[in-house]
C-alpha cells in the first residue's frame, strides 16, 4: 500500500491499518475517553441550549410566535438529523475510513472535495426548493395552521412560511459542517465537530436578546438567526480541516466511485437512522390541531429529554461508528462484538438513572428552568406531561443511536430501512389507537400521548436492531449480564426513593424564587448521582467492570 504523510495521524493515535487488539487497537478507556471528549463539549452546548430556550420562553412564552418559529426551525432540523447525523454521516465515515485505509493522502483529499462539492449542490437546490415552496412545507407539516380561519391562525401561517423561508437554508451549511465533522471524527479530532453547536446556541442567544428588539415582526430575528448561526458553524471547522490538509476545494463528483458509493448508502439510510425524528414531525403535524402552545410543550419538553440524549446518547455513537469502521475494515469480528456488547453495559448504566431522575423531576426542571415572564404555571404543568411521556422513551432512543452504527459500520444501510418502517408504521397505530380519542373525548393534555407513542416506537426500533445484530452473530452478550442488571436496578431503586422522598412538590418550586429553586435542583441531581454510585458501588459494580477488555 503506497503511503503519503498524512499529519492528522499523531504518533499516539491508532492507525487505520493497526489492526484492533494490537498495542495501538482501541480499548475501552480510550473510547470512554473519546465519548467523555465529545460529551464534555456536547454538554456545553446543551446547557447554553437550555439558556437559549430560557432565553425564548421568558421573551416569548408559549405564544403564537414561538409556535411558529418551532415549526419553521424543526422543519430544516429534522432534515439535518437525516442528513447530518443520520444517513450522510452513516455512510460517509465508513467509505472514508475505508479510502483512509487503502489510499494515498491525495485521493482521501479528492474523495472529500468531490462529497463537498456534490453535497454542496444538491442541498443548495434543496434549500431553495424549501424556501420557494415553503408554504407547502408549512401545510404539509403543520397543517393545523393552514386550516384555521382566525386571524390568529392566519396570522400564525404567514408568519411560519416567512421564517421557513430563513431557516431553510440553516440545512446545507450545518450538512457541509457534518461532512467536515466526519472526517475529523475518523481521525480523532473530536473537539471541532462536537464545540461547532456551541456557536448555534450563542448566536440564537445574541439575536433574541439584542436584535430581535430591532425588528418590527421580533420573531423574525430568530429565524435570522438559525441562518446565521449555521454559516458560524460551517466556518468553525474549516481551521481544522486546514490543520490536517483536508480542506476541501468542492467540485461536482456525481460520477466519482467513492461518492456514488456514498449516495447508494445514503438513500435507505434517510430514512432508517432518523426514524425518532420523523415521528416527532408528525407530532408537531398532529399537535397542530390540538390547542395553542401545544407545539411548544412538546418542544420545551423534547428539549430537556435531549440534554441527556445528546451529551451521552449521541456523545458515545459519534465515538463508536469510526471505531466499529475501522475494526470491520480491519475483519477484527471480536473485538466489533465486544465493543457493541460494552457500549450497551454503559447505555444501561448511565441511562436508567437519567431517565428516573427525568420521571421523577419533570415538573421541578421546567419549573426551574423555564417558569417566569411569559411561560405560567399551566405551561410548567403541561410540558411535564410530555416531558415524563418522552423521558419514558430515553433508553429506547440512546439504544437506537448506539446499535445503528453496528449496521452502518458493516455499510448495511438496508436493515435499518426495514426496522425504522415497522416501528414508524407502530407509531402511527399507536396515535390512531390513543391519541385521537384521547384529544375527541376532550382529555387533559392529549400532546402527552403523542410523546408517549414516540418513545413506544423507540422501543419497538431499538428492539429489532437489537434482535438483527444478534441474529447475524455480530453481537454475542459477554458474561455477567444478569447480575449487572440486578445491580443497575437496585441503584436506581436506591436512587427513586431518595429523590420521592427528599424532595419539593412542584407548586413549591413555582412558590419558591429563581435561586432557591435552582439550588433544590443541584442539590437533588447532586444527591441523586451520589446516591445512585454510592450504591453501585455497595452492590459491588467497581469501575474496573466497564473496561472494554473484561467484557
Amino acid at each position: 500500500m503506497t503511503e503519503s504523510p498524512q499529519p492528522a495521524k499523531q504518533p499516539n493515535e491508532p492507525a487505520f491499518n493497526q489492526p484492533v487488539g494490537q498495542p495501538n487497537g482501541p480499548s475501552g478507556r480510550k473510547l470512554l475517553r473519546s465519548t467523555g471528549t465529545v460529551g464534555v463539549w456536547t454538554l456545553l452546548s446543551r446547557i447554553l441550549g437550555l439558556v437559549r430556550d430560557v432565553v425564548f420562553a421568558r421573551y416569548f412564552g408559549a405564544s403564537l410566535v414561538m409556535d411558529a418559529f418551532f415549526v419553521a426551525f424543526r422543519i430544516p432540523n429534522t432534515f439535518r438529523r437525516f442528513f447530518a447525523e443520520g444517513s450522510f454521516s452513516q455512510a460517509f465515515v465508513p467509505v472514508f475510513a475505508e479510502y483512509d485505509q487503502s489510499r494515498d493522502h491525495a485521493e482521501v483529499r479528492e474523495l472529500v472535495s468531490r462529497t463537498a462539492g456534490t453535497l454542496g449542490v444538491m442541498l443548495s437546490v434543496l434549500a431553495a426548493l424549501g424556501a420557494i415552496a415553503a408554504p407547502v412545507f408549512i401545510g404539509v407539516f403543520a397543517p393545523g395552521f393552514a386550516t384555521g380561519t382566525s386571524g390568529a391562525d392566519v396570522g400564525r401561517f404567514t408568519l411560519a412560511v416567512d421564517m421557513l423561508r430563513w431557516t431553510f437554508p440553516y440545512l446545507l451549511f450545518v450538512s457541509l459542517a457534518a461532512l467536515a465533522g466526519g472526517v475529523l471524527n475518523t481521525y480523532h479530532r473530536y473537539v471541532a465537530a462536537a464545540f461547532s453547536p456551541v456557536m448555534l446556541n450563542v448566536v440564537l442567544i445574541i439575536f433574541a436578546v439584542w436584535v430581535a428588539p430591532l425588528y418590527a415582526r421580533p420573531g423574525m430575528a430568530l429565524a435570522a438567526g438559525v441562518f446565521a448561526a449555521g454559516v458560524v458553524q460551517l466556518l468553525c471547522m474549516l481551521p481544522a480541516l486546514a490543520r490536517i490538509r483536508l480542506l476541501p476545494l468542492p467540485r461536482w463528483g456525481w460520477k466519482h466511485p467513492g461518492v456514488r458509493k456514498i449516495l447508494r448508502l445514503m438513500v435507505p439510510g434517510l430514512f432508517g437512522s432518523s426514524v425518532a425524528q420523523i415521528s416527532i414531525l408528525l407530532d408537531t403535524l398532529i399537535a397542530s390541531f390540538l390547542v395553542t402552545g401545544s407545539i411548544s410543550w412538546l418542544y420545551y419538553s423534547d428539549r430537556i429529554m435531549e440534554f441527556p440524549l445528546g451529551v451521552f446518547g449521541i456523545a458515545l455513537a459519534t465515538v463508536m461508528l469510526p471505531n466499529l469502521s475501522r475494526q470491520h475494515a480491519a475483519q477484527a469480528t471480536d473485538d466489533f462484538g465486544n465493543t457493541l456488547d460494552w457500549a450497551l453495559r454503559l447505555v444501561i448504566l448511565i441511562v436508567t438513572p437519567a431517565t428516573l431522575g427525568l420521571m421523577l423531576l419533570s415538573g421541578p426542571l421546567l419549573a426551574t428552568l423555564f417558569y417566569g415572564g411569559e411561560f405560567g404555571i399551566r405551561d410548567v404543568e403541561q410540558s411535564s406531561y410530555s416531558l415524563i411521556a418522552y423521558s419514558a422513551g430515553l433508553m429506547g432512543f440512546t439504544l437506537v443511536k448506539v446499535l445503528a452504527p453496528g449496521y452502518f459500520a458493516r455499510q448495511d444501510t438496508a436493515t435499518p430501512v426495514r426496522v425504522g418502517l415497522i416501528a414508524l408504521g407502530s407509531t402511527m397505530v399507536l396515535n390512531l389507537l390513543l391519541v385521537v380519542p384521547w384529544a375527541l373525548a376532550g382529555w387533559e393534555a392529549p400532546h402527552a400521548g403523542l410523546a408517549l407513542t414516540t418513545s413506544l416506537g423507540s422501543f419497538i426500533n431499538s428492539a429489532l436492531l437489537y434482535r438483527g445484530l444478534r441474529r447475524s452473530g455480530v453481537l454475542k452478550p459477554g458474561a455477567g449480564w444478569g447480575s449487572f442488571l440486578v445491580r443497575v436496578a437496585v441503584a436506581a431503586g436506591v436512587m427513586a426513593v431518595l429523590l420521592l422522598s427528599a424532595i419539593p412538590a412542584t407548586p413549591d418550586w413555582l412558590a419558591a424564587d429563581p435561586l432557591t429553586r435552582c439550588f433544590w435542583l443541584a442539590a437533588a441531581v447532586g444527591g441523586a448521582a451520589l446516591a445512585y454510585f454510592a450504591a453501585l458501588f455497595a452492590v459491588g459494580l467497581r469501575p474496573t467492570a466497564m473496561r472494554l477488555r473484561n467484557l
